[in-house]
């Protein structure tokens, strides 16, 4: 602790950054290929892990890549499904299986990444 500050300061500043944490809005982007079973659950489990995890502090848009190219070029997407998560950053992008969802919640920033 440096001069002039207590203990109750830094439990109090450390309080409210998990507070700013808490009230994070996601921005998160799913890209599916099509109405087929692995797209369907791919949107199923995300929203799921989305509810579970981020209820009321989430926004999910999810595209059909055969249906709305006109996001493709932005996001670079190159394999279906995929999930982007643009805030809070760093951006994130989780390819493939959505039923992993330890992977998801990793790439969500919302478990730490194993080394």
């Amino acid at each position: 602790m440096g001069p002039g500050r207590e203990k109750g300061d830094v439990t109090e500043e450390y309080e409210a950054a998990l507070r700013r944490l808490g009230d994070e809005k996601y921005v998160l982007r799913l890209y599916i290929a099509g109405n087929n079973a692995r797209s369907q659950a791919a949107v199923e489990n995300v929203k799921k892990i989305c509810e579970e995890h981020l209820k009321g502090r989430y926004e999910l848009e999810i595209i059909d890549i055969y249906q709305d190219r006109t996001k493709n070029p932005d996001d670079l997407i190159l394999a279906a499904p995929t999930l982007i998560k643009k805030l809070p950053l760093p951006l994130r992008r989780i390819i493939g299986d959505m039923t992993m969802k330890e992977k998801v919640l990793v790439g969500l920033d919302l478990l730490p990444r194993g080394d």
